[in-house]
């Protein structure tokens, strides 16, 4: 009996939706950790410890919001889809690869595999063509077995927001790294006294085992996360401004020179657009998504047309 790996594949999207549960999960924990327990009783001491706990709270807010706010966007945003019986020729090449196929039986969709640079220093490339969406597959463009479609200049299909992180939604995913890094690192920071309390306390039973134990919780889990979330935020950061997405590590080894690289400056603008006010939220302005192609996933500059 034939066995259809793909299948298992989609079948992990299910398992996503128990990571939605899980990230709600940690916030609420880390929420009444830092909050309720350590805190939010600070602000009636008075003096400085009003004051400081005051600062906390707000930091604390507004880094999750921000991080929550990022993570919905990545979570119901489309990562971006190839458009149905996409091509990237002109109307008259096509009318010629139209005429040529109706010459000659032995054309497969994979012929129409072509790259030309057109004067506005863009590259429209069909990469080729994908079998199971029967449809081409424009540069940058890859097959995700979970979500079953074609996703534009894929770089990953991430469980932890159950969708593909692609061409309209890379910037989300980074803020969202980003500020869940932020706010882990300020949970563990601002957790650390009451966790090394939290074995005197356990050993004089000065404070109930129940709020213990989620102040243990609270902050081993933040530490793992914000130690692990650091070198997902160093990676990205890497691939940002070589302007290459997980997928194409590999291409762009073998590659003397990676073709996309267009400049530090030009690779950022691809992902967070050009208005500085909203780089860092989840937002694009009407003119960046009308000015910037990339941002569409279609069409890519490259290298030697910039450099041209």
């Amino acid at each position: 009996m034939d066995i259809n790996v793909f299948k298992f594949c989609s079948g992990l999207k299910v398992l996503g939706y128990f990571m939605i549960l899980l990230v709600a999960g940690i916030i609420a924990v880390s929420y009444y950790a830092v909050v309720v327990l350590t805190w939010g009783p600070q602000l009636l001491r008075g003096g400085v410890y009003s004051f400081l706990a005051f600062s906390i709270l707000i930091l604390f807010h507004f880094l999750l919001m921000l991080l929550s706010w990022s993570y919905c966007m990545v979570v119901f945003r489309d990562p971006g889809s190839v458009p149905e019986n996409w091509r990237p020729l002109a109307e008259e090449e096509n009318l010629e690869a139209g005429r040529s196929m109706q010459m000659s039986d032995n054309v497969v969709p994979e012929a129409l595999a072509s790259t030309w640079s057109s004067s506005d220093g863009l590259e429209r490339k069909q990469t080729g063509y994908c079998s199971r969406c029967q449809n081409g597959k424009p540069p940058r463009c890859h097959h995700c077995s979970i979500c079953q479609r074609c996703v534009l200049k894929m770089d990953h299909h991430c469980v932890w927001v159950v969708n593909c992180v692609g061409a309209c939604n890379y910037k989300f995913f980074l803020l969202f790294l980003l500020y869940t890094f932020l706010e882990t690192t300020l949970d563990t920071l601002v957790l650390l006294p009451s966790f090394i309390e939290f074995f005197t306390e356990a050993k004089n039973h000065s404070s109930s085992p129940g709020s213990l134990a989620i102040i243990f919780l609270a902050f081993v889990l933040n530490l793992a996360f914000a130690l692990s979330l650091l070198c997902f935020v160093i990676m990205h950061a890497s691939l940002v401004s070589s302007n290459t997405t997980s997928v194409e590590v590999y291409e762009k080894k073998k590659a003397v020179r990676w073709r996309y690289d267009v400049g530090k400056k030009r690779n950022f603008e691809q992902v967070f657009g050009t208005k500085k006010a909203l780089w860092l939220l989840p937002l694009y302005s009407k003119d960046d998504l009308d000015n910037i192609p990339a941002l569409q996933g279609l069409e890519f500059p490259t290298r030697s047309n910039v450099e041209a």
